[in-house]
């Protein structure tokens, strides 16, 4: 049988973004076929294109997606064909002991940090037989993927795609940042710095779970003006406002403060902006070799806490359908995190709305 190809958005140190004709392979034992319906943009992919995440081989980029299962290799027993998936790009173990502890977002066994399948391979190549390799395992800037079962997380038919790419990034990131690392409870301050679609999701699971007030600040009155509609009981423009100084003033510092950037000079500041034993939640991902500073005799003294959150602390298959239900009962307006919807052959534009701060967040559709 003659593969077929279809065209991909990869990049490599080479060529940079560019699109690529590719190929997978069938699935094979552990693994499952998907057709990608609709793809997230994410600042992951982004941090790959601007070099503060190298990489020194081709990827096909894209990392939430959701579609429908085509097929499923042998083995396989949580999804079917026909079945509509959320893809969850941090695809674990679920035998170190991390996963067996209920921690799969610390997972020590999986691959997909490596951009390969668990096996460490790829099930793609291009036109010329070169491998090309899934970013974050999942590679879903593209119409069909091959992935491990634990990447495939089973949702209701009625959930849109579009909704549920961002199910498998950012909404599990942000509302988990909230739910699981931090464990807010109703009545207690928070303060969200960056409204893009992570904080957005931030500010959204705040509301979720009765915070009470929730500041959210930015440099955009268009992605401030998103955070009210959001639950966003404060907001502030951060070129004009003393952010901490703000949270001291006003609140006697906030009980969290939640960072959805990844700015090292915005990180430092956080600590400033908390009440005693509050805690500083990290959120954006910084680039890989970025440190920052803090007085660590305020933390000590005032008992204060930095808490790093990976993937919202989230279990995708037990947080993602959580979230699918949420969102079908009309707790959370996912809908309006939604901002460009662009063919998959726009995905440079996708990558300069990102970069330039416009819409919530940009879902490609192949």
């Amino acid at each position: 049988m003659s593969a077929h190809f279809s065209p991909a958005v990869a990049y490599d140190p080479l060529a940079g973004l560019h699109t690529r004709e590719i190929s997978h392979r069938p699935a094979g034992p552990g693994e499952v076929e998907i057709d990608v319906r609709a793809a997230g943009v994410c600042h992951s992919d982004l941090h790959i294109l601007t070099g503060d995440w190298p990489s020194d081989r081709p990827l096909v980029l894209g990392h939430e997606a959701a579609g429908v299962v085509t097929n499923v290799g042998e083995g396989v027993s949580a999804v079917k064909a026909g079945d509509h998936v959320v893809l969850s790009w941090f695809a674990p173990c679920r035998r170190c002991r991390k996963c067996l502890a209920g921690m799969a977002w610390l997972c020590t066994g999986t691959q997909a940090v490596a951009n390969t399948l668990p096996d460490g391979t790829t099930p793609i190549t291009d036109a010329q037989g070169e491998e090309v390799w899934p970013y974050l395992g999942l590679g879903a800037f593209t119409s069909r993927v091959v992935v491990p079962e634990s990447a495939a997380v089973k949702v209701p038919d009625e959930l849109p795609f579009g909704v549920g790419a961002l199910l498998g990034c950012s909404i599990s990131t942000g509302i988990g940042a909230v739910m699981n690392t931090a464990g807010v409870r109703p009545g207690e301050s928070a303060v969200v710095v960056g409204a893009g679609g992570v904080g957005l999701s931030v500010v959204m699971g705040l509301r979720l779970v009765g915070a009470d007030p929730i500041i959210a600040v930015d440099l955009s009155p268009e992605r401030l003006a998103a955070a009210e509609r959001f639950g966003a009981t404060h907001t502030l423009d951060a070129a004009t406002t003393d952010v901490a100084a703000w949270c001291q003033e006003e609140l006697g510092g906030v009980d969290y403060a939640f960072e959805a950037i990844g700015s090292p000079k915005v990180i430092e500041t956080l600590p400033g902006m908390l009440t005693s034993g509050g805690s500083a939640v990290l959120v954006g991902m910084a680039a890989a070799d970025a440190t920052g500073a803090f007085n660590l005799f305020d933390l000590a003294d005032q008992g204060k806490r930095i808490l790093g959150c990976n993937y919202g602390s989230s279990v995708g298959a037990i947080d993602i359908p959580k979230l699918a239900r949420l969102y079908l009962a009309g707790r959370l307006p996912l809908d309006e995190l939604i901002g460009n919807v662009r063919p998959l052959d726009e995905a440079a534009a996708a990558f300069e709305d990102l970069k330039s701060a416009v819409g919530a967040r940009t879902i490609l559709e192949p």
